[in-house]
């Protein structure tokens, strides 16, 4: 008797071992993967194909979880900023559209702040020979770690038009050399761009589709 016991126990023990082995899923498959993915994020602005493509090779990941976005916010802020004529000593301060990360951890991140700006030209003399230009609304340029598109926003009456920046901040670390990362930037950023004109009804503003072509090697 003690011995079918004994069996018994052993069998039971062995049991446990395999079911917690199996991730106590129930036998229903692979786990849930973890974060979201590039359709979702921050409205869905980069559920295009280029835009996805461009989001996992800048941060080398398939998932992502959110860093601080606030899109409500900035459409709100832009919004407000088109309802009335500014003060002379008004400056529009730039609010976080998109934060992300990769979902597995890591020190990449991504930012994408839009801003209500003034009239250009945008781009200095200094910063012209460090940059790539592309050919997007207003102005558009990146370099190896930040882009910045900026396009007109014609509203309905009585708003009155803006110009918006949609400014992108990449990994640290990345060659000046590596020119197609400066394009996977700025395709980010345009793709965030259409999404905010989108939202906010901008007529004029003559964005690109999918990836911006180059202007200026």
């Amino acid at each position: 008797m003690r011995s079918a016991l004994t069996r018994l126990g052993a069998a039971a023990a062995v049991a446990a071992l395999l079911t917690s082995c199996s991730g106590g899923n129930g036998g229903g498959g692979a786990e849930e993967p973890q974060g979201l993915a590039a359709a979702e994020v921050c409205g869905g602005f980069a559920e295009d194909g280029a835009a996805t493509t461009a989001l996992k090779a800048v941060l080398g990941s398939g998932r992502f979880e959110d860093n601080y976005s606030k899109p409500d916010k900035a459409l709100a802020r832009l919004r407000d900023d088109a309802a009335a004529p500014w003060a002379d000593s008004y400056q529009p301060q730039p609010v976080t559209y998109c934060g992300l990360v990769p979902a597995e951890g890591g020190p990449k991140n991504l930012k994408i702040e839009v801003n209500a700006v003034g009239e250009g030209p945008y781009l200095g003399s200094n910063l012209a020979p460090k940059v790539t230009s592309y050919t997007s609304g207003r102005e558009a340029f990146a370099s190896s770690g930040l882009g910045a598109v900026y396009f007109s926003c014609r509203l309905k009456a009585p708003a009155h038009e803006i110009v918006v920046e949609t400014r992108i901040w990449g990994p640290a670390g990345i060659p000046d050399t590596d020119l197609e990362h400066r394009t996977r930037l700025i395709t980010l950023a345009n793709a965030a761009a259409r999404h905010v004109a989108d939202e906010l009804g901008c007529a004029g503003t003559e964005l690109a589709e999918g990836v911006p072509a180059t202007a200026r090697p």
